[in-house]
């Protein structure tokens, strides 16, 4: 079978980037001692150089040589490359949703009925939803659920049995969860003798 409805995703065409800025490997080395909390004597003593020379190098006043490289990278437990690889930029854009019980418009299958959360955002890492389990045994889906992405499942009421791919079956009651790669072959159906309702996440790759 091929992915559920809910989880196709459109996905943005990427475009060409301007090439990075120079390092400052001076600023680099700095922001790597701050990252750690240590003051410019913890830093040194850790990587065996001299105070001096590592204020000097910080401040753009020495290039160090590969032996005082191999030093620092030592030192901060990472290793040469990453002192010059700048650090992931991090931007907080703010962005909230929430989303109220009975709320949201349901998708409905004869196996699953899928309600989207979260859905006033777009290009979202990971696709929350609620679903009700409709589906009693195997023989009710037309084989195997697959796609991209890792999935988290949280039961929220009754109870279901998780189907895998390379797996031995497993049951599970309210409060048991299991994550998994999901895209192995994976189908869950109610045990209890009401619907069940889960809480599925699914990371989307590639966003």
């Amino acid at each position: 079978m091929t992915e559920p409805a809910i989880i196709r995703i459109a996905r943005a065409t990427g475009t060409a980037e301007a090439a990075p800025p120079a390092l400052d490997l001076g600023a680099r080395v700095r922001e790597l001692r701050k990252e750690r909390d240590w003051t410019l004597e913890q830093a040194a003593r850790a990587a065996g150089l001299a105070r001096s020379t590592l204020s000097k190098i910080e401040n753009g006043q020495m290039s160090p040589t590969y032996d005082a490289l191999k030093k620092l990278a030592v030192g901060l437990s990472i290793s040469v490359p990453q002192l010059f690889t700048p650090a992931a930029q991090r931007h907080v854009n703010g962005r909230m949703a929430t989303s109220r019980m009975g709320e949201g418009q349901p998708q409905i299958t004869t196996t699953y009925e899928h309600v989207m959360l979260a859905d006033q955002l777009t290009k979202k890492s990971m696709l929350p939803y609620r679903a009700r389990i409709r589906a009693r045994s195997m023989d009710d889906f037309d084989g195997w659920v697959r796609h991209d992405g890792e999935e988290f499942l949280y039961v929220l009421t009754g109870t279901v049995r998780l189907y895998t791919e390379f797996y031995e079956p497993v049951e599970m009651k309210r409060g048991d969860s299991a994550y998994y790669d999901a895209a192995m072959g994976h189908n869950v159906v109610s045990t209890s003798p009401e619907d069940a309702t889960i809480l599925w996440v699914t990371s989307l790759l590639g966003q």
